[in-house]
């Protein structure tokens, strides 16, 4: 496997536990390290952006979560969650959990033990490096179709979804592996679920923690870009429907089906994404998309993800910098291959 860590968990060892965590077998926890420069240095950017954005006069009349009479959006926020995309089957026809089985289900995922890897398993991130959130009463973050389950895929959409995994050849490993993107709008995952939100009356902002992606979305009515210039997060274009932030986006690449954390597994240059963010209290903004694709499902799809705020910070996502996951996948073939009593050349 190639690690995936960010700078985020290892100063959440440093500021929560009082102590360096320890490395899983894999060595994820040296993914994780980088230089003080280059921590400097993503902070600099990070710093220059907010401070560009949000220098005074860019917003005006504050009231409430209110300003110049659009929704205030802007913030730390997480969409954490345990809550599967879809319903699982025996969960059949409910829709909601009761109180006391989200608390039963956060209670185990909040006492989960490290397990032993298994034989012949490297071993991943041990539990320390999680940050999963809690469960929603929701069955499934899907909530169209009524079933809370994705609609069936057509059979090129089965073809795309079935290239998402690449080969265990190292040449052909996915685009999120790869760090390369993890797309938008990004789904709830184990880790760096959190998102900083910029707004002014032109732009709204949105920076990733995961590979620190940025999305810069357009709020002036301006067309989408050229429909042969493709792109791994699509081009958005939002506007103000009342309180709800609304961003249509086009123009993936047709590359994005090989990102194994696709929003939309089995997607790719056909997919337009429609997101609905409204903010509904001082903590909490609704987050919906609603997938359209006519060449991978049946029909239209919608799934909603809360966005909570949190205090954050947020950290820069230091994945493929310095990362020694392609070192050790390749110097693991060459043990396989001694193993086997072969060499390089005999294993082709």
């Amino acid at each position: 496997m190639i690690c995936h860590c960010s700078l985020r968990t290892f100063e959440t060892s440093v500021r929560w536990f009082g102590r360096t965590a320890t490395p899983s077998p894999a060595g994820c926890f040296r993914t994780g390290m980088v230089t003080r420069g280059e921590r400097m240095r993503g902070w600099f950017v990070l710093i220059s952006v907010a401070i560009s954005l949000l220098a005074p006069g860019t917003v005006t009349g504050q009231t409430g979560w209110t300003e110049g009479g659009h929704q205030v959006l802007h913030g730390l926020w997480t969409n954490s969650t345990t809550t599967p995309l879809e319903r699982p089957a025996e969960m059949g026809d409910r829709t909601l959990l009761t109180e006391a089985e989200v608390a039963a289900l956060d209670a185990q995922a909040a006492g989960r033990n490290d397990r032993p890897p298994r034989a012949g398993d490297p071993g991943t991130y041990n539990e320390f490096w999680w940050e999963r959130g809690t469960r929603l009463r929701r069955t499934s973050l899907v909530v169209e179709p009524a079933d809370g389950r994705i609609p069936t895929m057509t059979e090129a959409g089965r073809a795309r979804a079935a290239w998402t995994r690449g080969s265990e050849d190292w040449t052909d490993r996915n685009l999120a592996e790869r760090c390369l993107t993890r797309g938008a709008p990004k789904r709830p995952g184990g880790y760096n679920n959190n998102f900083l939100i910029l707004q002014t009356p032109g732009y709204v902002v949105m920076l990733q923690e995961m590979i620190h992606e940025v999305r810069i979305i357009p709020l002036d009515g301006r067309r989408h870009i050229n429909e042969g210039i493709r792109l791994w997060m699509g081009d958005s274009r939002g506007r103000w429907d009342g309180d709800t932030l609304v961003v249509e986006t086009t123009n993936f690449s047709e590359q994005i089906v090989f990102n194994s954390y696709n929003c939309c597994p089995g997607a790719g240059a056909n997919l337009r994404l429609v997101e609905r963010f409204t903010r509904v209290d001082a903590d909490r903004i609704d987050h919906r998309y609603t997938v359209e694709d006519p060449t991978t499902y049946v029909g239209p799809w919608t799934a909603a993800i809360p966005m909570t705020r949190f205090d954050g910070p947020i950290f820069e996502y230091a994945c493929h910098e310095r990362n020694y996951g392609m070192e050790n996948l390749l110097r693991g073939a060459r043990v396989q291959e001694r193993t086997a009593g072969l060499t390089s050349t005999e294993a082709k």
